[in-house]
């Protein structure tokens, strides 16, 4: 590995901002080796997800280099593995964050550099308009400049497949070697030039049209609703008003004063994403002001979406797959007269099985993938390609799909659009711990690992019943012990079924490490008859992984279970 000075001299060499080359000079003059070392001796890594990262110099930050450097690797993909990738063109999208617009505009001229047609979002958009347009245009690729609802610090560059879903392996792979082999800036300017095709006004448009033409939008006399919406700072409230203008509810909506327009620091949340603790409370002081008992949330780029509901009292914020089956449910409400062998749902494997227990009851079917709509996506285009109908898919972290509109996620159809006793009462309890580094994160699942071979037999006074480690490719339940969703070692994946109490039916929870924040992320649902039952299942198990799984001191639980 090349030296600190060495990789100092390289960056500037290769860096034309002044404000990151500054940062690189202050630092040599400071002789400050360390955060030298740190931010130049490794790489940002291009995955599935793209990059997302904080901002700032050094090839370990997403900066004006490593924007142009990813560019020119992904068009030189592109143009070696698409017939006519040029002349189809990519989308170029951008959100209100930090620099969003800047690194936009260097993007899209890379492409126009190398000959690509560029098609232009010239104002903020929420990210599901970037893979509309890929569909819609039959672009080759697109890319959202986002780091949806990480902090202000951080931004991101998100890569669209031509099927318009978000690239899986190994496009990701073939895209991160492109990208090494173009690392010399070949152009610094964000000019447009003649290939750049304006694009806003009609994409909004027609995403908007596909919108009204959802089977199972609110009918024509349900104009009563009243609900207080926020977009968290970001980019969703001229999304969310043409929605609700078009299904006629407008006045019913509130919008709260301080998080309506968009602002990159965020200043009014710790953090921008409406899960986390605090995140809703100006939304539910607006709504008890005006006496409203419903709250509709976007995070800063609109592709997730949150509701709260004030019962009696108390506001109670509903989770990702409670949302998630309601959604389904009025799916499949919609289609319940003509359904087929064909018609399918799709759902994670961190999502709760409550979905699958309505499909088998209702009589449609349930696909579980791995988690992220990179795969939720992909798999609904395979199915569709096999003359399957994929109405719904979605998974607990806030994000909803509908193919016909969009194969991501997207959170403003989702806001257009009660557990029952017929399926029995499902408590999810999903928590993160942060995690100081990776290194860290591996430590702690290996020593679960280690706690008996070939896996725990019990966790706590339960009965393993079935366990899958999607790291290690190993499944108890499966013939030869293969899983049947994929496996990467480069990931960390548990999966861990029990079984039931005198008053539940069983518990199965995954713990997995994010792969895009220093989380380790726990899924925890138990089943019951009675409500009171699950819940205690649920909160007993958590206790029970903080103590014997999660005990390390440098792991610290998200807020509203910290004194717990």
């Amino acid at each position: 590995m090349a030296n600190v000075s060495d990789l100092a001299d390289q960056w500037l060499r290769l860096d034309k901002d002044p404000s990151t080359r500054a940062e690189i000079q202050s630092l040599l003059a400071q002789n400050n080796l360390d955060e030298l070392e740190h931010r130049l001796s490794t790489r940002l890594t291009f995955g599935t997800a793209g990059l997302r990262a904080q901002m700032g110099a050094g090839f370990a930050r997403l900066n004006s280099l490593t924007i142009i450097q990813t560019s020119q690797g992904l068009a030189e993909y592109l143009l070696s593995a698409q017939p006519n990738a040029a002349a189809h063109g990519i989308v170029v999208g951008h959100d209100a964050r930090h620099n969003s617009e800047h690194f936009a505009g260097l993007a899209a001229a890379v492409f126009e550099s190398k000959g690509i047609v560029v098609y232009w979002y010239e104002d903020i958009v929420h990210t599901p308009l970037v893979p509309f347009a890929v569909k819609t245009l039959q672009a080759a690729a697109g890319i959202m400049i986002t780091a949806s609802h990480n902090p202000a610090r951080d931004n991101g560059y998100k890569v669209y497949g031509s099927n318009g879903c978000q690239i899986n392996s190994p496009e990701d792979t073939n895209i991160a070697a492109s990208i090494l082999l173009n690392l010399e800036p070949q152009t610094w300017t964000s000019q447009a030039n003649s290939l750049r095709r304006p694009v806003l006004t009609a994409m909004q448009s027609q995403y908007m049209q596909c919108l009204g033409q959802l089977p199972h939008l609110p009918k024509a006399g349900d104009r009563s609703v009243r609900f207080v919406y926020t977009p968290m700072h970001g980019v969703g409230l001229r999304y969310m008003i043409s929605a609700v203008e078009m299904i006629g509810i407008k006045s019913g909506m509130t919008v709260v004063d301080q998080q309506a327009q968009p602002d990159p620091d965020f200043p009014t949340v710790k953090y921008p994403n409406p899960e986390e603790k605090g995140a809703l409370d100006l939304a539910m002081s607006t709504a008890d002001e005006k006496s409203i008992s419903l709250i509709m949330a976007n995070d800063p780029d609109a592709d997730r979406f949150a509701v709260a509901e004030k019962v009696t009292d108390d506001w109670h914020q509903f989770t990702g797959d409670q949302v998630g089956v309601l959604l389904a449910y009025w799916t499949f409400s919609s289609i319940s007269s003509q359904l087929t062998t064909d018609d399918i749902m799709l759902t994670t494997a961190v999502s709760s099985q409550m979905l699958s227990y309505m499909a088998e009851a209702e009589g449609f079917k349930v696909r579980e993938t791995l988690t992220g709509f990179k795969w939720l996506g992909n798999v609904a285009q395979d199915l569709k390609e096999q003359g399957r109908r994929v109405h719904f898919a979605y998974e607990e972290a806030l994000g909803y799909m509908f193919p016909s509109i969009v194969s991501d996620k997207d959170g403003i159809t989702a806001s257009v659009i009660n557990y029952t006793k017929k399926y029995g009462y499902f408590e999810t309890t999903n928590t993160y711990w942060r995690s100081p580094n990776t290194q860290k994160t591996q430590s702690v699942f290996e020593a679960v690992r280690n706690l008996e071979q070939p896996f725990p037999s019990h966790v706590g006074y339960r009965k393993v019943i079935r366990w899958r480690d999607l790291t290690n490719g190993y499944d108890s339940a499966t013939e030869q012990n293969i899983p049947d969703l994929p496996t990467s070692a480069a990931t960390q994946m548990i999966t861990c079924w029990l079984d039931g109490s005198d008053s539940d039916d069983g518990i199965r929870f995954t713990v997995r490490a994010s792969g895009t924040e220093p989380k380790i992320k726990l899924y925890l649902e138990c089943r019951s008859k009675h409500q009171d039952s699950a819940h205690k299942g649920a909160v007993e198990a958590l206790q029970y992984l903080r103590q014997t799984w999660f005990h390390d001191s440098s792991l610290k639980i998200e807020d509203r279970f910290a004194d717990a």
